[in-house]
C-alpha cells in the first residue's frame, strides 16, 4: 500500500476546525491539501485563500473527479458523514471523519463495515487521545508507574459564552440542535475516549443523567438543550466517572487515573501530568512533605513543557497533528490505525446508550 508521492488530500466542510486540518497537513512532507469544498462556496473560497489551497468547490463530486485525492477529511455536521464517507470510499479514498463520527451507532457500523469491505483506512478526530499529556501518560503506564488501573475520572468543561457556545446558542437552526444528543453529542467524545482505553468491556454498564442549569430564555429548541451531564461506567475490573459541565469555573479539562501503585492526574489545559503524593512519614513533618513533592511534580512537568515549547511542539493542534501523521503512516506503510475500529464503535455505542437514558435520542 506504499505511496511514492505525497498524499493528495481534500477537505469537505470548511467550518472552524477545517483551518486546523489544513494548517497541520501543510506541515507534513508526505501530504498536500489540493482542494477544499463546502456547500457555501464563499466558505470554501475564503479557506482556500487564507491557507493557500489551490482549488475550492461547492460540489463534492466535482472535487473528487478533478483532484482524485488519496484521502478525504470530512469536517461537516455528522448527519452527512455516512453519505460522504461512502462516496469517498467509492472514489478510492481513505477517510478521516471529524467527531462526532456519525449520528448514531447504526450509522457508525455502516461506515466501518464499508471501509473494511473496500479495504480503505478510516479514523475519527479524537485528537485529545494524542495530546502530549495522553502520550506521556501511556509512556508512564508502560513503565509500570500506575500499576493496575482501578478507576478513571474524566472531566470536560465547556464555555457556553465562548466562540463555539455563542454560535450554538445564537441560532435555533444550528446543526447541534438537530443531533440526538445535542450539545453533549458534539463534545463528550472527548470525555469517553479518555475512558475506553481503560475499560476493555464490549458493553459496560452505564448510568447517565443530564439536566439544564441555565434559565430558559429563547422560547424555542435552544431551551431544550441540556448543559450538564454525569455518567457512571462500570466494567468488569475498571470503573469510571465522566462529567460534562457548562457552569463550573475555571473551564477545565482533566483526567485522573487511579491505580494500584499510583494515582495520575492529567491536565489538558496546562498539559501537565503529575502523580499524587501521599505521606511518607507518620508525623507532622510527614504531612508537610507531600506538598513539597507535589510541587516538584508540577515543576518537572512544567520544565518538560518548556522543552516542548522550545521545540515548537506545544502548539494548540499538537494532538491533531500527531493523529493525522499516524493515520497517514497507516496508509503509506500499512501500519496499524491510530484508533481501532473496535474503539470507534464502542464509543459510538456508549453515546447511544447515554442519550437513550437521558431522553435525548430514545425516539431515534
Amino acid at each position: 500500500m506504499g505511496h511514492d508521492h505525497p498524499l493528495r488530500v481534500v477537505i469537505v466542510g470548511c467550518g472552524q476546525i477545517a483551518d486546523g486540518h489544513v494548517s497541520e497537513i501543510q506541515k507534513l512532507d508526505n501530504a498536500m491539501v489540493v482542494g477544499v469544498c463546502d456547500l457555501e462556496l464563499l466558505m470554501a473560497e475564503q479557506l482556500a485563500q487564507r491557507m493557500n489551497v489551490p482549488s475550492y468547490y461547492d460540489d463534492f463530486d466535482k472535487m473528487l473527479d478533478a483532484q482524485k485525492p488519496d484521502v478525504v477529511h470530512i469536517a461537516t455536521p455528522p448527519s452527512s458523514h455516512l453519505f460522504l464517507a461512502k462516496k469517498s470510499i467509492d472514489a478510492g479514498c481513505h477517510v478521516y471523519v471529524e467527531k462526532p463520527f456519525a449520528l448514531n451507532y447504526e450509522d457508525s457500523v455502516k461506515i466501518v463495515e464499508y471501509a473494511e469491505k473496500h479495504q480503505k483506512k478510516l479514523t475519527v478526530g479524537h485528537t485529545y487521545e494524542f495530546d502530549p499529556p495522553a502520550r506521556r501518560m501511556r509512556e508512564m503506564i508502560a513503565q509500570g508507574v500506575l500499576g493496575d488501573p482501578i478507576h478513571v475520572e474524566s472531566w470536560f468543561g465547556y464555555n457556553l459564552s465562548g466562540p463555539f457556545g455563542k454560535v450554538i446558542l445564537g441560532s435555533p437552526d444550528h446543526w447541534v440542535h438537530g443531533l440526538p444528543g445535542k450539545l453533549f453529542q458534539n463534545n463528550i467524545n472527548h470525555l469517553l475516549n479518555k475512558v475506553i482505553e481503560f475499560i476493555p468491556d464490549e458493553k459496560p454498564q452505564i448510568s447517565a443523567f443530564g439536566y439544564k442549569r441555565r434559565e430558559e430564555s429563547f422560547g424555542d429548541v435552544r431551551d431544550d438543550m441540556d448543559d450538564e451531564l454525569r455518567v457512571m461506567i462500570r466494567g468488569e475490573k475498571v470503573s469510571a466517572y465522566a462529567t460534562f459541565t457548562s457552569h463550573v469555573k475555571p473551564v477545565a479539562q482533566f483526567q485522573r487515573v487511579y491505580g494500584t501503585k499510583n494515582t495520575m492526574h492529567l491536565d489538558f489545559v496546562t498539559r501537565t501530568v503529575t502523580l499524587d503524593q501521599g505521606p511518607t512519614l507518620p508525623s507532622a513533618i510527614g504531612r508537610l512533605v507531600p506538598g513539597f513533592n507535589q510541587s516538584l511534580e508540577y515543576l518537572r512537568s512544567t520544565l518538560r513543557n518548556v522543552g516542548s515549547f522550545a521545540q515548537s511542539e506545544f502548539h494548540m493542534f499538537n494532538g491533531l497533528n500527531y493523529l493525522i501523521r499516524a493515520f497517514y503512516k497507516s496508509i503509506q506503510e500499512d501500519a496499524p490505525l491510530p484508533i481501532s475500529h473496535r474503539d470507534i464503535l464502542r464509543l459510538s455505542w456508549m453515546l447511544d446508550e447515554i442519550f437513550a437514558q437521558i431522553g435525548k435520542g430514545a425516539a431515534q
